[in-house]
């Protein structure tokens, strides 16, 4: 399969990128300054395209590679991949929806504890040596909370599980009430809001929840509400989220995901009741090596004619 063409949308790890390099001839995307003159050149070659949740294929690129067989996601989420164009020339489409599901998990919940229980600020009050000079402040409890989760997918349930083990209530909203779970669900992301506690959103990124967070739901959830976010940074108005904070109408956030990454609002800097991760609930080596398998698994299977390892529908 050396003669393959495969298009490397970004670089996205070392190991993936060699592992394609021995199997495929890898074009590397991001080392073409003149993506036109690239274009150009190599559309004739290209027979797939490996990227992942912030680069991959858009219609504009999927029009410009005739030759295009196969997207290979080196993420759970295809924000950046036009599944209707795919869909329209017949271009088949993977993930790896599996492999992240416990760890973004984990950190959801490691979020909400890190929020609540001011677990950053303390490390800076210990290392700063305040706490010679007195206790450090009370801060809240996460045990027992209602937590409401926008989502209730493989993500959204592994969260509602480990919440349920710190003796949490669990409701949520999705775009259809779940038949297979006791869970309380809420028609509408505002109810939901303003019956929980901490708000957790988990869903995937169409234009339907682009914004499914915004100044209303905000003030549903309230001056004591936590908003957490481990989906995608446009789920939530980020404008919004600031002011909430600044004005004092939501009690805090847990932030693994922004608008705009890498740029995040400086005026969340200097809130401590703000918890910022630079997108890293899938930063895990071992995580990253089983997806890196499975993107390489599809695309071999794929032009072996054997059955798609985790095909999109």
């Amino acid at each position: 399969m050396e003669t393959i063409g495969v298009l490397m949308a970004c670089s996205m790890s070392s190991y993936l990128e060699q592992e394609l390099d021995k199997r495929f001839n890898l074009l590397r995307y991001w080392n073409f300054s003149d993506k036109k003159e690239f274009i150009n050149n190599y559309s004739h070659l290209i027979r797939a395209v490996v990227g992942h949740a912030a680069a991959a294929a858009g219609a504009e690129l999927i029009e410009a590679l005739p030759k295009l067989e196969i997207v290979s996601s080196f993420s759970v989420g295809l924000d950046k991949t036009d599944l209707n164009k795919c869909k329209e020339k017949g271009i088949r489409v993977t993930n790896t929806p599996h492999v992240l599901t416990d760890d973004v998990a984990d950190l959801a919940i490691g979020l909400m504890l890190a929020v609540l229980r001011r677990i950053c600020e303390c490390d800076r009050y210990v290392k700063k040596r305040l706490w010679k000079a007195g206790d450090f402040k009370l801060t809240s409890k996460f045990s027992g909370k209602t937590v409401g989760i926008i989502g209730l997918g493989r993500i959204g349930l592994a969260i509602a599980k480990r919440a349920e083990a710190f003796g949490c209530l669990i409701s949520y909203y999705a775009r259809a009430e779940k038949p297979d779970t006791n869970y309380k669900y809420y028609p509408t992301v505002v109810q939901l809001a303003t019956n929980c506690e901490i708000l957790v959103v988990a869903c995937a990124l169409t234009p339907e929840t682009r914004y499914i967070v915004n100044h209303e739901v905000i003030d549903a959830l309230g001056a004591k509400g936590i908003l957490i976010n481990i989906g995608r940074g446009p789920h939530v108005d980020e404008k919004e989220l600031v002011s909430a904070l600044l004005d004092g109408r939501l009690g805090g956030t847990g932030l693994d995901v922004f608008e705009n990454e890498p740029e995040v609002p400086e005026q969340l800097f200097g809130l401590e009741n703000v918890v910022l991760l630079p997108h890293v609930a899938s930063g895990i080596k071992e995580m990253r090596k089983e997806m890196a398998d499975i993107v390489i698994g599809n695309l071999e299977a794929h032009f072996q004619n054997k059955p798609l390892l985790t095909p999109v529908a």
